[in-house]
Parts: structure tokens; sequence; C-alpha cells
């Protein structure tokens, strides 16, 4: 059955560059300064249509070699020396996906997440209307996966759980869900697709600022718990 969105979702990819836009440049977005070594790393959250179906957003699992292998993403990765984090956005989602966009299809950014593994990440929000050459790279990408925009809103998705030390993922328990935003996150977006922080915590925070609409205070993500095996 297909979820329930909590609020009306824009129906086309116009509607929803409006929405982006004009909720992202409202957020008092927190961006992490530059210091000695800080290391800067960018992602998309990138809504795309679906053939015949909804807007979605690319989730993608990383190929199963080199750093994050196998696990749960967005396109992007580290900001080179001489490069903006928009720039490394796009450079990587053309390496990762074969998808080209511009600086016009970025609508705007949410908050810099400081992830366990030392990188400072950027996630910046575009809309695409073709995706028709995604092609995914198999050095990097193993599966390339489009997670509904209702899905990604309704209710029963976001569940925190408590995390204890060196427990394994597949042993999260999940017997306790508070309400507070304590514990781990997990955004489960569908059978075997259960995804923590960082990640999580990115669309986490979309959800929350560009399409639910909930107060900046409220929507805040640098303090989510992160497991060990992102600490890597």
């Amino acid at each position: 059955m297909e979820p329930t969105p909590r609020v009306p979702l824009p129906r086309s990819i116009d509607e929803f560059r409006v929405l982006a836009h004009s909720r992202l440049a409202e957020f008092p977005r927190i961006a992490v300064p530059d210091s000695p070594g800080v290391r800067r790393a960018a992602v998309v959250l990138c809504v795309v249509p679906e053939p015949d179906g909804p807007l979605s957003v690319l989730v993608i699992k990383r190929a199963y070699r080199g750093r994050n292998a196998g696990q749960w993403g967005l396109p992007g990765g580290r900001v080179d020396e001489d490069e903006t984090a928009d720039q490394a956005a796009l450079r990587e989602l053309r390496e990762e996906l074969g998808l080209e966009a511009t600086p016009g299809d970025l609508l705007g950014a949410l908050d810099d997440f400081p992830a366990a593994s030392g990188f400072t990440i950027t996630p910046l929000v575009l809309a695409l209307t073709d995706v028709t050459r995604l092609r995914p790279n198999p050095d990097e990408v193993y599966s390339v996966h489009l997670v509904d925009l209702a899905r990604l809103v309704a209710e029963d998705t976001p569940r925190w759980v408590r995390a204890e030390d060196a427990v394994p993922q597949a042993r999260l328990r999940d017997d306790v869900a508070p309400a507070d935003q304590t514990g781990l996150l997990q955004m489960r977006l569908g059978p075997k697709m259960t995804i923590h922080a960082p990640t999580g915590a990115l669309l986490w925070q979309f959800r929350e600022v560009v399409l639910l609409g909930t107060a900046a205070a409220a929507a805040r993500v640098a303090h989510f718990t992160q497991p060990d095996w992102t600490h890597r």
C-alpha cells in the first residue's frame, strides 16, 4: 500500500522547485567554518520524476569497495582544493551517475553535517527533469534507488532506537522509540532499506525543512548519533 502523505506534496518538478527554493531561502543554515584539519564533502538531494510516477529522491548504495563500501548514501564526495561545494556536488553527480546538472538546477543548501568520519558534509538540493541518461558508475555505485517523496514524509519512516555500544547493524534494538530525537535515527524507506546518520540525518532534515516546512530550530541534525560503522 502506498503511504499517505502527511501534507500535500508537489506534483511536478516545477512545483517542487518553487517550494524548495522558497523554504531553503528562508532556512538559516548552519555552516561549519574552515579551520585546519577540516575536510569537506558535498552531496546532492536530487529530486526527479519517476516515469509515469511520483517525484522521488535519488539514493544510492555504494560499491562494495573502498570508503563506505556497501553503505547507503547520496550522490557526492570529497570537495577538491580548487572547488566549491556546489562545483564538487555537480561533478560527483556526473561522475557517479552520469547526470548533467547546472548551477541553475541547485535550489539551496541544508546544514553542514560534521560526520564522524572526519568530513564536514554540505547537502545541496536540486531537481532534474530528465534522468534518461542515468548511468551508474560501477566503480562507485552498486545500485540506484528512487525514494518516493510520500514515503519520505510518512509518519512511520523515521524511527528512534536504542544503540548499544559495539552492537552490529543487524542487531540494533527497536523496543523503544523516543519522540525527542534521542537514540539512533533509522529512516525506514523500504524493505531492506534502513538508513542511519549521516545519510539518514540529511534525508530527515530534507524531509522536515523542505517537504514539511518544520521550523529550523526543530530540524537541526548535527547532534544525531552516528553508528560505529560510519566512523571510518
